[in-house]
């Protein structure tokens, strides 16, 4: 449905004034719901590099020493059913279940000491994806905007006709759609364009069938019809600019005409199309799941989208750790390594910052699993976790931090959520203290207290 309003000027909440709006129904499905989106995000405080996030979320939380930070030598009831093996950098050590990272651990920033010291899922995934400390189980309500929104409203996309912001099949924490990967106060428009809200928190192991996203369907159902719309507007030009002569109606007009684009370019349903990849590159990254989504997402930031995240879920695993972990971790281990080859190869992982990181750690002793499953797991620990950050022009190839020989608490520079957080905004050029008004009015910049990490950039 398109709407064409006029009337008297007037101010939103955030000061921006409007004589008039486009409406074209399904634009809300790309994150846009009005001209007036691509102008805050025009308006944004960033300095426009082209640079990218792929976030790898690792929903439940994931074991740091089942991953980066193995502690062979601990005692056995800590160390777990795995050891450890050398990487492509001397003195980086990974886990034995990851050895295709091991041989890219040279492109990668490993991050052993963040810590946030709360075990409650809902506070600790908002902690990780806000930098804030917010909501809880007993309030699950989002406080602050996530990092992929804060970015969607400060940068917007790096291309025309691409969605800024996008959730691979769809972004999400803790069971929450998009959970704390929302825009909270910043607004719904900002919020990440969820590809497939029909299939979504797929297992790395599942077998089933990935379907074209309904949304993208409609869209191309959709496009001639957006076209007429277009030629309407067009239509009725030399009428706007006879009512208003002080520019406004032109930057309106430029505007409008940002949002169609969009849809018609084409260029973010081409982007969507995995089947235009090569079955070998597809190999690398893995036929599952989280191999095809992650391959998308570099499709997507290779045609300008500017955040991405692929959900990975099911890492909280109370018991029986090392059977849930053999169906996991072989599936991150190759879509990671997958997706960190074929950056380098084309040229893209100094402008593309992969991160990989869930809401907290596991603890370090073993327990003896749980009712009903009496067989040994790992249960809550966000007293220390590993994330690691790759390419994105970082100084790689070094462990930031370091915990104790059991992996109980950082040892050596202790890192909190929002110093990593500080540091993806930095690296994108997005100034971490520039502020948004909450719902009310007040101004919140990004990061309180973070700083970006100065060894690694």
């Amino acid at each position: 449905m398109l709407e064409l309003q006029h009337g008297h000027f007037g101010k939103n909440c955030s000061g921006f004034s409007r004589r008039s709006a486009l409406k074209v129904g399904f634009l809300g499905a790309l994150g846009i719901s009005s001209a007036d989106l691509i102008r805050l995000r025009a308006e944004g405080k960033a300095d426009r590099n082209n640079k990218s996030v792929i976030l790898i979320w690792l929903d439940g939380g994931p074991s740091h020493m089942e991953t980066y930070d193995p502690k062979p030598k601990a005692p056995k009831e800590y160390r777990g059913p795995w050891g450890d093996m050398a990487t492509n950098v001397p003195g980086i050590r990974f886990s034995e279940m990851l050895p295709l990272q091991a041989k890219h651990a040279n492109k990668m920033c490993v991050l052993r000491s963040v810590h946030h010291d709360n075990g409650d899922h809902f506070a600790a995934a908002h902690w990780m994806l806000t930098g804030r400390h917010g909501s809880t189980s007993k309030d699950k309500a989002q406080k602050y905007p996530s990092v992929g929104s804060c970015v969607s409203r400060a940068k917007g996309p790096n291309r025309k006709g691409m969605p800024a912001y996008v959730g691979l099949p769809a972004a999400e924490s803790v069971y929450l759609y998009p959970g704390y990967q929302g825009a909270a106060y910043l607004g719904s428009a900002f919020n990440p364009f969820q590809l497939n809200m029909k299939q979504k928190y797929l297992a790395g192991r599942s077998t089933t069938k990935i379907q074209k996203a309904p949304v993208l369907a409609n869209l191309e159902e959709q496009g001639g019809r957006v076209q007429g719309r277009v030629s309407l507007l067009e239509s009725l030009d030399q009428i706007n600019r006879d009512i208003d002569q002080s520019g406004s109606i032109e930057a309106l007009d430029r505007y409008q005409q940002e949002a169609v684009d969009m849809v018609l370019s084409g260029r973010a349903r081409a982007a969507f199309d995995i089947d235009r990849e090569s079955d070998v590159l597809r190999d690398l990254y893995g036929r599952g799941p989280w191999g095809h989504y992650t391959l998308m997402a570099r499709r997507l930031v290779e045609q300008g989208v500017s955040f991405v995240t692929v959900d990975m879920p099911h890492w909280d695993n109370h018991s029986k750790i090392k059977d849930a972990l053999e169906d996991r971790l072989p599936y991150l281990d190759r879509a990671v390594a997958g997706l960190l080859e074929d950056l380098k190869q084309r040229g893209m992982l100094d402008d593309t910052l992969v991160v990989v990181m869930g809401e907290f750690g596991r603890t370090p002793k073993l327990n003896s699993g749980q009712p009903g499953i009496p067989i040994p797991g790992r249960d809550h620990w966000g007293q220390a976790m590993s994330v690691i950050l790759a390419g994105g022009g970082l100084k790689t190839g070094q462990v930031i931090g370091a915990t104790n020989s059991k992996a109980e608490h950082p040892v050596a520079r202790a890192l909190k959520p929002d110093d990593v957080l500080a540091t993806i905004y930095t690296v994108l050029g997005i100034d971490p203290q520039i502020s948004f008004q909450d719902f009310a009015g007040r101004p919140v910049p990004l990061v309180d207290h973070g700083q970006a990490i100065r060894e690694i950039l």
